[in-house]
């Protein structure tokens, strides 16, 4: 039976002595193999860092699964793939990698495996819950669900500083959680020594890669193999509109922010000042975006998916949907005797979206952008000797 370490509380060199799981022990394999071939090493950022590594041990497994994006393309390259008699999956091995990440690097740990145990179920229940208590605030002080047209005016519903408690505390935390997982995640990683001046460039160059999300065209240029062999840019695509919808509706959220505190201008804002635009903007991207990933999460090629990853992966993008959905909705109806049902639905949704959110498919983007700052520290490191 395998033994439980909690990897956050080891150094590089103690995590190097451990005895690996079935799924690290499932990547030291096929990297082996993968390490013989090398017909894939200009794919994605896996495998040449792969290159210059002899043994696979812990630390250096869970950094090549952050740094995989899951394009499939080495599968569909790959010689050694079923009905091969070594089988060779390198996304599969990895997600499961990946998944054991966000678990052993979840803070508070028990947390992290909750989530992954119940990934669409926790999320849409902690959405649902803190709406229902949202609505049980807005009943008894409004002794009622509905109310008469407050021309938007939210704090009319729910005080301004009680937004502020609850928002800033819960996001304060999803933070520190985010923060703290992903540095004891680093100081596993423990990168070699930069050159003099490489790590701000490292980082230049790894931020680069997340934002412009550089390994999914499949090294080719071409895309993800997200049905069959045909590679296209859909995932690409759709990510890229979840992830800047998500930055618009920041935007949105520091610009009235910055209103209410600097300028003395509360909410509510007309449609074309730029709180607003910002937010519709990012409503609508974070429609497309999710929505399309579920459609293509559900489509994907069976050899990539990981039924256990799914609940995971389904969650979060229900969830983001959910926040787009009802905040758009709001947006429209401000003016209607349904705003306060409206917004209470919508706050308990981006509450189970703050709560969640170092427990899911969100923290894959923290801890790959780490992952890839090694790799890119890595790079020069080795350019350098």
């Amino acid at each position: 039976m395998e033994t439980s370490y909690p990897l956050q509380a080891l150094t590089h060199d103690a995590i190097s002595t451990l005895i690996l799981s079935p799924e690290e022990e499932e990547v030291n394999r096929v990297m082996t193999i993968c390490n013989a071939c090398r017909y894939c090493e200009g794919y994605c950022a896996v495998f040449p860092a792969m290159t210059h590594l002899l043994e696979f041990n812990k630390a250096d497994i869970h950094y090549l699964s952050n740094v995989c994006f899951n394009c499939g393309a080495c599968l569909h390259s790959c010689q050694y793939a079923a009905p091969h008699e070594f089988a060779v999956n390198v996304p599969r091995a990895l997600a499961a990698v990946r998944m054991k990440t966000y678990t052993e690097f979840a803070w508070p740990h028990a947390f992290g495996r909750l989530y992954q145990r119940a990934g669409l179920t926790t999320a849409l229940a902690a959405a649902a819950g803190l709406a229902i208590f949202l609505l049980l605030v807005l009943a008894m002080n409004q002794g009622s669900l509905l109310n008469a047209p407050l021309a938007g005016n939210f704090y009319a519903i729910f005080p301004h500083n009680f937004l502020v408690v609850v928002f800033g505390l819960t996001f304060l935390y999803a933070i520190v959680a985010l923060g703290m997982g992903v540095s004891q995640f680093w100081k596993m990683l423990s990168p070699p020594l930069p050159p003099r001046g490489a790590t701000g460039a490292a980082g230049v160059r790894a931020a680069k890669d997340a934002l412009t999300l550089k390994y999914l065209d499949g090294g080719d240029g071409q895309g993800c193999n997200d049905e069959d062999d045909h590679a296209t840019q859909r995932r690409r695509v759709f990510h890229h509109f979840t992830f800047y919808g998500f930055v618009c509706c920041f935007i949105a959220t520091s610009l009235g922010t910055i209103y209410h505190y600097f300028f003395n201008y509360p909410a509510p804002y007309p449609f074309i000042s730029a709180p607003v635009l910002f937010g519709t903007v990012g409503g609508i991207g974070l429609i497309i975006g999710p929505a399309g990933l579920l459609w293509l999460n559900l489509r994907r090629h069976p050899a990539h998916a990981l039924p256990a990853q799914q609940p995971m992966d389904r969650g979060f993008i229900a969830l983001l949907l959910w926040v787009s959905i009802t905040g758009l909705a709001l947006l429209i109806l401000r003016d209607t005797t349904i705003m306060g049902l409206l917004l209470a639905i919508h706050l308990g949704a981006v509450l189970g979206f703050f709560v969640t959110m170092p427990y899911g498919k969100f923290a894959h983007g923290v801890f790959r952008s780490a992952a890839l700052v090694k790799n890119a520290i890595d790079k020069r490191t080795f350019a350098a000797q």
